[in-house]
């Protein structure tokens, strides 16, 4: 049963109670504990402004004249750029020792909004940096079991039919930082910051595929990148022939090098590193091609010793971007908790909040558009008095898949299985309004 919090006896929806430490809307909004509000709490204008209280009073007239009003601004530019005052909004990276561009940058979830990740901050990850590719000697092969072996220039792909879709891409790897014993003393851009979303436009790869002609034999493609390291994945033939696309575009842009420039394999729902970028070759199989990338790297090793091999879709995950560890509470007082959730198997379906580490549960609002294997944004209304808390959210998709806690998760693959974990994320916030990464 849902708890409520006290001493809130108002009759009115929308109205406030005042006390000595901030101001609450009435008490038929509170649906859990440690002061989770109705999601429809955002939803009623009069309630939310009621009980946020923040604008400062004005009178008539008071606005001063700032400098930026006596001077005429900047001139136009060719491509535009982010204000010097969003300078913060930037992504992390790391190099293996040794290397120049063998590593991962990291999307700031923590500061973004909405569900789609900018081109100048969408995660990356290469083995061997990005290369400079000239897009009109590029050319992309498709061969193997085929009837006719067929290449592509980027100009012949662009007279292709094309569609968009908009899809997250996430490193198997993200979140591997869960697996430790002990939380590690990072936010949301160092555990979750390898995973993004774009509205990605190309060509159907099933359209390709069915013009060279699949042998009845295939079962599997070879899909390889034009980089340095030669990255390759195998790839179900079921899966290339359903919804893969040959990516040419990104937010309505050609993709950025660092995204695969001028061509990419986009697998929506699979882990990221099977979305081969630079991609120069698909060669039809009748088995997987057992190559380095797929041998060495992303198998999950299991408690027995075993190893799970050709895991793809990322499983339903969620994680709470504001507040989150490096954005202190400024005093109590109604807050929105933000955050997003994904799932390889679908759409999701509900976002659920907790605030005290998952004792109680409330659902979420979810923003529209939810679409399937895309990031969905939740959004919950929180009233912090100001003591100790623990905020959670928990992901249920399509398919009734719901995101297991990390106690769950651990139990089930041990602690060396690096990849793929999707177990709740806990952000502990302490009554100075410091947040931090907690397990609960």
């Amino acid at each position: 049963m849902a708890q409520r919090n006290p001493g809130y006896d108002l009759s009115t929806e929308g109205s406030v109670m005042r006390n000595n430490r901030s101001s609450v809307p009435s008490e038929r909004y509170a649906v859990a504990g440690n002061g989770l509000l109705d999601r429809r709490l955002f939803l009623s204008a009069g309630a939310a402004a009621a009980a946020i209280g923040g604008a400062l009073p004005s009178k008539a007239g008071e606005l001063p004249i700032e400098p930026w009003m006596k001077l005429p601004g900047s001139p136009f530019v060719g491509y535009g750029q982010p204000s010097k005052f969003e300078s913060k909004v930037a992504r992390t990276f790391a190099s293996l020792p040794g290397t120049t561009g063998t590593g991962a940058s990291r999307t700031p979830h923590h500061l973004l909004d909405g569900m789609i990740t900018p081109n100048g901050v969408h995660f990356e990850r290469s083995h061997s940096g990005i290369p400079d590719i000239n897009p009109d000697a590029h050319r992309l092969l498709i061969h193997g079991l085929v009837k006719r072996p067929l290449v592509f220039t980027l100009e012949s792909l662009g007279r292709y039919p094309r569609e968009s879709r908009v899809a997250f891409l996430e490193c198997g790897g993200n979140g591997q930082l869960l697996y430790q014993k002990e939380p590690a003393p990072v936010g949301v851009q160092a555990i979750h910051g390898l995973v993004s979303c774009a509205e990605w436009t190309g060509v159907k790869l099933s359209t390709l595929l069915d013009e060279a002609g699949v042998d009845p034999t295939a079962k599997w493609i070879l899909a390889e990148g034009a980089d340095a390291a030669g990255m390759s994945r195998s790839v179900p033939l079921a899966k290339a022939m359903d919804d893969a696309l040959i990516a040419l575009f990104q937010n309505g842009e050609r993709i950025r090098p660092s995204n695969g420039y001028p061509i990419r394999l986009l697998l929506p729902g699979y882990e990221g590193n099977m979305h081969v970028k630079w991609l120069r070759r698909i060669k039809v199989t009748e088995g997987p091609t057992m190559t380095k990338d797929e041998t060495s790297k992303y198998t999950m090793l299991l408690p027995d010793g075993k190893s799970l091999q050709f895991v793809f879709p990322m499983e339903a995950k969620s994680v709470i971007t504001q507040p989150s560890p490096g954005l202190t509470m400024k005093g109590p007082g109604l807050y929105e908790i933000s955050g997003l959730a994904w799932s390889g198997y679908g759409k999701i379906s509900k976002v659920e909040v907790s605030a005290d580490g998952g004792k109680s549960w409330a659902p979420a609002a979810l923003q529209q558009p939810v679409l399937s294997m895309a990031l969905t944004r939740f959004r919950m209304a929180w009233h912090w008095i100001g003591g100790p808390a623990v905020l959670q959210s928990r992901a249920t998709d399509d398919t009734g898949y719901l995101q297991p806690t990390r106690a769950e998760l651990i139990a089930n693959r041990g602690t060396k299985a690096f990849y793929h974990f999707n177990g709740i994320t806990s952000w502990g916030i302490a009554e100075n309004g410091e947040v931090k990464h907690v397990y609960a």
